[in-house]
Parts: C-alpha cells; structure tokens; sequence
C-alpha cells in the first residue's frame, strides 16, 4: 500500500497489481492529471474483500475508488478520470466529438486488435497458435502505424503535441511490448516497418509520467517466465491420469 502524493480534490484509491497493463493505463491518467491517490497492491490469487466487493462482476483490476464508489475497467476509469477532473490537469479525450470518436475508436482496436492475439501468441502451447498470433500481432502494429500518422498530423503523439487518450491506452502496453522479443521471439516495432510507432515508444518512455506509472521491462520478463512456468505446470498435472 502506497501513497502517491500528486494534487486534485476528492479521495481516490487504486486497487491493482504492479504488472498490469492496464493498471498502469489508470497510474499513466492520474499522474497526467497531477491527482493524489492511494495505491493498494493486489494479490490475484488470494483476492481481498475490497476487491471482490469493488468489482463483484469481474473481480480484477484495476479498480478505481473515488469517495467510496468503485469504476473498473481500464479504458472506463480514464474516461472518468477525465470527466470528473475536467477543471484539473491536461485533458485526455479531445474535446472535438469527431476527433473524440476517433480516439476511442483506436483505443477499442488496440484491445481488440493488438492484445488479443499477441496474449494468443504470448500463451498459447502449439507453435502453430504462437505463430498466427504473432502474424496478427504484428499486423495491428503496421496498422497502428498508419493511425499514429493520421491521428498525429506529424506531431509527437496520438493526442497531438502531449499524451492523450490513445497514447495512454497504448502507453499502459509498453513494457509488456518491449518484452515481446524474448518472450515472444519477435520484435514488434522497428525501423522497418513502424519507424513511427518505434520514435513514439521512445517519446513516450522518457515522459515523467511514463517513468513513474510503468513497471520495468526485466523484471516483468522475469515475472512473466515464472507465470507461463506455473501455466505449463499445472496444465501438465492436469493431464496426468488419475492412480486407481
């Protein structure tokens, strides 16, 4: 349990776990916005009353506490975020409804799109699956490279000239990414292909935010190694015959 002293009104908590992606999307907002919340580590496996009360339907993180009400699911809590702190801090969403659409639009894809094959690739057992997940994988990101050259207009980020909403969507990702050669055996940005994407990754690292909300790419290989070791394990316990 710690807490992060930044500035705002109103008590916010933060239920997650260091290694979540989408924990840090929700950490990347409040650190933009310049908000002070508490942040309560969570133990997956060993679930807390607060948790299971504060997200009865899912029961994963990240939730967000504001006064006593409970917001889950990533992309949800930072559109709260933005809207309940509208007067604080830097906007996420674009305030032009069209440009607002898009944003969500892009954000909708990157999960869609993006995650759900390359969790394919990251945990499925028989090469063929890895395989195609990765294909998917890297096709989204040649995709995201157009949108980044769209949504931009040749500025540093999604959002223009500072983060915004797709930029934190994506950003909340970064550090599983990175990790995508040694865990996945593919580099998923490059010169070759996303030139554009790979710059953005190094913008956006570098930003304060960045380094604060985002865990380290080592220690999450080393935490993922040890997770699809557990994973292998006991789909291998499961497969032994029972003794009569």
């Amino acid at each position: 349990m710690a807490g992060v002293q930044l500035g705002g009104e109103g008590e916010l908590k933060l239920l997650g776990t260091w290694a979540s992606p989408w924990v840090s999307r929700v950490k990347l907002a409040l650190h933009l916005k310049g908000l002070s919340y508490e942040y309560i580590e969570q133990d997956l496996d060993n679930k807390t009353s607060l948790l299971l009360a504060s997200n009865p339907v899912h029961k994963k993180v990240p939730v967000l506490i504001h006064n006593g009400k409970a917001i889950c699911e990533s992309r949800v809590i930072l559109e709260y975020i933005d809207e309940a702190y509208s007067a604080t801090g830097p906007s996420i969403l674009p305030a032009d409804p069209y440009e607002r659409a898009i944003a969500r639009f892009w954000a909708a894809y990157i999960d869609d799109k993006l995650v759900v094959p390359w969790v394919q690739a990251f945990k499925n057992n028989t090469e063929e699956e890895r395989t195609e997940g990765m294909k998917q994988t890297l096709a989204a990101a040649e995709t995201l490279e157009g949108a980044l050259k769209e949504c931009s207009k040749g500025k540093p980020f999604f959002g223009g000239d500072s983060m915004g909403y797709v930029d934190v969507v994506l950003g909340g990702l970064i550090s599983w990414l990175q990790g995508t050669e040694e865990l996945c055996g593919a580099k998923l940005f490059d010169d070759a292909n996303t030139p554009l994407l790979l710059s953005w990754v190094e913008r956006f690292v570098a930003l304060d935010a960045a380094k604060v909300a985002l865990p380290d790419v080592g220690e999450l290989v080393e935490f993922a190694k040890m997770r699809l070791a557990q994973l292998a394990a006991a789909a291998a316990a499961a497969t032994v015959p029972a003794k009569n």
